[in-house]
Parts: structure tokens; sequence; C-alpha cells
């Protein structure tokens, strides 16, 4: 299994009409994202990272009067987010380098930071850190526990890791954010592990 972003970002591009199809629009994620919301003042900010299509987690919080900046690496992607709302503010970046140069009161990565591997992911949230306000709120979806694996984009395996969850909040301290929840394989959201952290 590669863990090459470019390698990953191939299997976005490739796959992001059958992604699109695919994407349950259920809203599983519901009560995270009415958790997420709740912390953050009206009209807020939010960046949505590894915003995909924009469907249905950017379009949840444009609906809630949310101001939604969608960033994601692959082009195809954004080209589907485009195309359904162009008056979007939706960018092509590396989450790994994150340097968008404003800050934001949440950000929210559901199913895209988990494609990094355990380094990427440290510095990753370094990163995140830095685009965020101070009360500034951050919900992943990451693994119940430390290690690597897989999952499918359409017909194509794609990498997956995650940290501890004692790493996770070592990590996130030494960013001057404090962990807020963690639930590991959440039945009611699917079985994904989410972690919610506020920036002091």
């Amino acid at each position: 299994m590669s863990a090459d972003p470019e390698d990953i970002q191939g299997v976005y591009d490739r796959q992001a009409a059958v992604f699109d199809a695919q994407r349950s629009r259920a809203l599983f994620e519901a009560r995270w994202l009415a958790r997420f919301a709740a912390a953050l003042p009206g009209g807020a900010r939010v960046l949505d990272l590894g915003c995909g299509t924009g469907d249905p987690i950017a379009r949840w919080f444009k609906a809630e009067g949310f101001v939604v900046t969608g960033v994601d690496f692959s082009e195809p992607m954004l080209a589907i987010a485009r195309e359904r709302w162009p008056e979007g503010d939706w960018r092509q970046a590396d989450m790994r380098v994150l340097d968008l140069g404003e800050t934001f009161d949440g950000i929210i990565a559901w199913n895209s930071f988990f494609h990094l591997t355990a380094d990427a992911q440290r510095g990753c949230i370094a990163h995140m850190a830095a685009h965020l306000e101070p009360g500034g709120s951050l919900m992943l979806t990451v693994g119940p526990s430390a290690g690597e694996g897989d999952g499918t984009v359409g017909n194509e395996p794609v990498y997956h890791a995650s940290l501890s969850p004692a790493e996770y909040a070592t990590c996130l301290d030494e960013n001057d954010l404090r962990l807020t929840g963690f639930l590991a394989e959440d039945p009611d959201a699917n079985g994904h592990t989410v972690l919610m952290a506020r920036k002091i």
C-alpha cells in the first residue's frame, strides 16, 4: 500500500466522479457536525480541509450559514465542487504544507487527514494550529489506535494511518491545542473515530 501523496492524489483524481456518486448523503456525521458548529460563533469561517467535492460536509456548513473555504489536493474533485457552487471558495492545496496566509474559526478534516503518514500528521497538526484563531475548533477523523491500514476509493485502495489517542493529545498540546473530545469507532457515525480540539 503506497503512502506516497502523489499516488493517493492520483486515486482521487481518477475516481472523482465515482467517489462523488458513491459518497453517502445520509449525514451520519450530523451529530458531530452539530457539536462542532455549536462551538463556533455565528457566521464563522470554516476551513474544510480535504473537502473533496464539497458534498455533504461543506454543503452542510454552507446551509447553516457558515463561510466555507474548501481545500483539496485533487483538481477533479474540486471541479465538481466548483460546478455545484461556482460562488464558493475552492482552493487546491496540500494539507501537509498548508500555508493559506489566513486564519479560521474552525477547521474540519473529515475522511482526509488519515491519508497522511504518522510523521506527516504531526506536521499537519502544526499547520492547522497556525490557521486557527484563538479559541478556534478542530475536528478530525482518525484511527482508533496507532497503526497503518487501507481503505478504498472507487475500486482502488488508499493508504490510512493513525497515531494513538495519547500521541494525538501530546501533539495537540505541543501546538497549543487541547483535546476536547475523542470517540473511537462511533457506531452512530458509521464507525468513524472522531477527535475534537480547541486552540488556547
